[in-house]
């Protein structure tokens, strides 16, 4: 009997263990399972935006404009001297140098007048010989020989000497006429369309050249700037020439690296602008005249500037504002200022400071404490973390 009891008393404290057990695993599980359901509440709940942090660089300021591209040099060339075309000895868009035969006219009328002026000057020659001689007869006949006669004689060899002088100046101007009709180039540069052909007739009195020659290695670009930043370009420029970069007119491809060159001596009073000109090496020819194309001057560089991407940046009634992220991920407001922005970048003058994460987009949904789940901007695939309340 006893022995039955003591078993039956057994079973009922492990019967009651086992179900306090139960009850404590039970009971936890539950209190897990609440907290697991408020945990994904709060993140069903997160506003997704997405982040970039607060960042100190140094930030370049430009000063940004349109400018036309012009030949360093830029010719029209044009006959000297009339005739027909007989040779046309360069392609167009062909670079040429300088020296090189462009066209030839015909040479044979200059030819023969080169050759006229010379048969003149020996044919003078020979008369001044003669009259050399014949003074040199008067001055040893001495008393036989009138004194009329000597100093006429004289005369005639002094107008000789004076003819072949003058001989020699019309050979000159006749080999001058002759090597015209070989037109040359005067620049290295880019030969643009012809206006002539192959037996045209061209003369010097016609205005219509005959191709235009325009330099491109170094190239120009002509831009304005405003007249108030005038006094801070002249007193960068005395320091150092100042670069300025050439940019497509849609401001997605960098043409070229130049430095500023000339100031113009006057500004425009009509516009308010002052032009400027920009000289660029152009060795890749990426420049071509009369091109447009976008300018950055680079006036100065800030150094250690606070700088946030332009998409974390509203408007608002109060002004310009950004959202940050605090560290229990919560959306704060601030008010900012803002001095600089280019490519997508603004320098904050006051308002966040460099280390915070600031929001770029989704700001929309977000309000002042909003719980927030923030990828970051710049990674390819955006991890998201939430740390709920």
């Amino acid at each position: 009997m006893n022995k039955s009891r003591t078993i039956r008393w057994v079973l009922l404290a492990a019967a009651v263990a086992a179900g306090g057990i139960f009850g404590w695993y039970r009971y936890r599980g539950g209190v897990q399972t609440a907290a697991t359901a408020n945990a994904q509440k709060s993140v069903r709940n997160a506003v997704r935006v997405t982040i970039a942090p607060v960042e100190k660089s140094d930030f370049p300021v430009y000063l940004t404009g349109l400018g036309t591209v012009q030949g360093f040099n830029t010719v029209v060339v044009r006959t000297r001297v009339d005739g027909q075309i007989d040779k046309i000895a360069f392609k167009e868009g062909q670079l040429v140098s300088q020296g090189d035969l462009l066209v030839e006219i015909d040479p044979r009328p200059y030819q023969a007048t080169l050759d006229q002026a010379r048969a003149k000057k020996a044919q003078d020659e020979a008369n001044l010989a003669n009259a050399s001689l014949d003074l040199q007869r008067y001055t040893k006949l001495g008393e036989f020989a009138t004194k009329q006669q000597t100093d006429t004689q004289r005369s005639t060899v002094q107008q000789l000497t004076a003819q072949i002088a003058a001989d020699e100046a019309a050979i000159a101007n006749a080999q001058t006429q002759l090597d015209y009709t070989q037109v040359k180039s005067p620049i290295s540069g880019v030969a643009g369309l012809r206006q002539v052909d192959i037996g045209n007739i061209v003369n010097a009195a016609t205005q219509t050249g005959i191709v235009t020659i325009a330099q491109i290695e170094p190239i120009a670009v002509i831009f304005t700037a405003p007249e108030e930043q005038l006094p801070y370009i002249n007193e960068a420029q005395a320091v150092q020439p100042l670069k300025v970069f050439a940019i497509t007119t849609d401001g997605k491809k960098p043409l070229a690296e130049g430095s500023l060159a000339v100031i113009n001596n006057q500004v425009d009073t009509t516009s308010g602008t002052i032009r400027l000109k920009a000289v660029f090496d152009n060795k890749n020819h990426a420049l071509w005249p009369g091109q447009s194309v976008s300018t950055r001057l680079l006036v100065k560089t800030l150094k250690d500037a606070t700088v946030v991407p332009d998409d974390a940046i509203q408007h608002g009634t109060n002004g310009l504002y950004v959202y940050s992220v605090s560290h229990d991920n919560k959306a704060e407001l601030h008010q900012v200022k803002v001095s600089q922005s280019i490519d997508g970048r603004s320098v904050i003058d006051a308002g966040v400071s460099p280390g915070q994460q600031v929001i770029t987009a989704g700001q929309y949904k977000v309000s002042p404490g909003a719980l927030v789940s923030t990828a970051v901007a710049s990674s390819d695939a955006a991890q998201s973390k939430v740390s709920p309340e």
